[in-house]
């Protein structure tokens, strides 16, 4: 499906923020001084250790075509995401001389682009950024739509600040390396979109599973397609997540709890998955969801491969866990539910009793 000319998807400006484009295609890195612009004199390209040699490759051409360009390498994953790393890219910054018009690039999965806008933010209280998402997870979910953030020992992404990027490029090269586990994760965020508000993403992935598990299926271009579109949809109208923006927390409030308890060491997406589940279930016991749309979860998640239960003896800690996630209310735990397919709501304060239920139906 994909082309020698890159799909382009605006993302509208709102809240003083300025509107930008993300990009999906091939052989996009072209792209990069285009969106850096002639103001910059400066850029910090920051990766993550498993792709330094990528990391390198975009600094030297961007310093062949005459910015003063720096590698700043983090370390992977969620491990980049923390206060002593974005003070690492702060000294590293201040020792190059960054200014106001010089540019930050984050180069890898979602964690680098999480951490390469926070930095971005931080810096000068603002500088501008581009987003170069390298997995399925990055490039429909943690680099569009300007959330950035760090993790504390309290929980996950409670540090961080509203900085939309100049521009993002998803480079569908990338995805073909990827490894099969972490391009399964991906497709978590994916389908979490065909269920909150695009269902043909939902037909297209069970007409053929198997081909939706890797990027050289037919449909993989539309998949992240269509669920850019979803997030672009929701966060051009909704930036700073006062009102609709929260249906793209589908999933997450019990992923986030599920990731701090396994100290990161479980992919988001294998978290989502579990975490939709549980949504569902609770949609379900609150009588909202129908039976089949709640079963359909259980049916297309695993069809790709993705988790469906969690450890039972673990819910007073996860319980613990998301009274502190961000989308609660004083002490009134929020959930993102169905009333229907592409119907998503909020459930606050629900019964302790029935959300016990709704976990007893994921527990290993």
């Amino acid at each position: 499906m994909t082309t020698d000319t890159p799909t382009r998807i605006q993302i509208a400006g709102t809240a003083g923020t300025a509107p930008y484009e993300v990009l999906v295609g091939r052989q996009l890195l072209g792209e990069l001084p285009g969106l850096i612009g002639a103001a910059a004199q400066r850029v910090a390209v920051l990766h993550p250790e498993a792709l330094a040699e990528t990391g390198e490759a975009i600094r030297q051409d961007l310093a062949d075509q005459g910015y003063e360009a720096i590698a700043i390498q983090l370390p992977n994953a969620e491990e980049a995401k923390t206060a002593e790393v974005a003070a690492y890219c702060w000294k590293a910054l201040g020792q190059t001389g960054f200014t106001r018009t010089d540019v930050i690039v984050g180069v890898g999965g979602g964690a680098t682009t999480d951490i390469a806008g926070f930095v971005a933010a931080t810096w000068l209280r603002g500088v501008r950024w581009i987003a170069v998402p390298t997995t399925v997870l990055g490039m429909v979910d943690a680099a569009v739509g300007g959330k950035t953030g760090i993790n504390t020992a309290e929980g996950k992404n409670l540090v961080g600040a509203f900085h939309p990027p100049a521009g993002v490029l998803c480079d569908l090269a990338a995805l073909d390396s990827l490894p099969v586990n972490d391009y399964v994760s991906g497709l978590a965020e994916i389908i979490k979109a065909g269920f909150i508000a695009d269902p043909e993403i939902l037909e297209l992935i069970e007409r053929d599973p198997a081909a939706a598990r890797t990027p050289t299926g037919p449909h993989t271009a539309e998949l992240i397609e269509r669920s850019i579109r979803v997030k672009a949809e929701v966060v051009s109208s909704d930036l700073k997540e006062s009102g609709l923006r929260e249906i793209l927390n589908y999933g997450h409030t019990l992923a986030h709890a599920i990731e701090k308890n396994e100290r990161y060491n479980w992919r988001h997406g294998a978290a989502v998955s579990v975490g939709m589940v549980f949504a569902a279930e609770l949609g379900r016991l609150a009588g909202r969801l129908d039976d089949a749309t709640a079963d359909r979860h259980r049916t297309v998640l695993e069809a790709v491969g993705l988790p469906l239960t969690y450890r039972g003896d673990q819910w007073p800690r996860l319980l613990e866990t998301m009274k502190v996630d961000k989308k609660s209310r004083g002490d009134l735990l929020r959930f993102i539910v169905l009333d229907g397919l592409a119907k998503p709501s909020v459930l606050e304060g629900p019964d302790p009793a029935v959300l016990l239920a709704a976990y007893g139906e994921i527990s290993a």
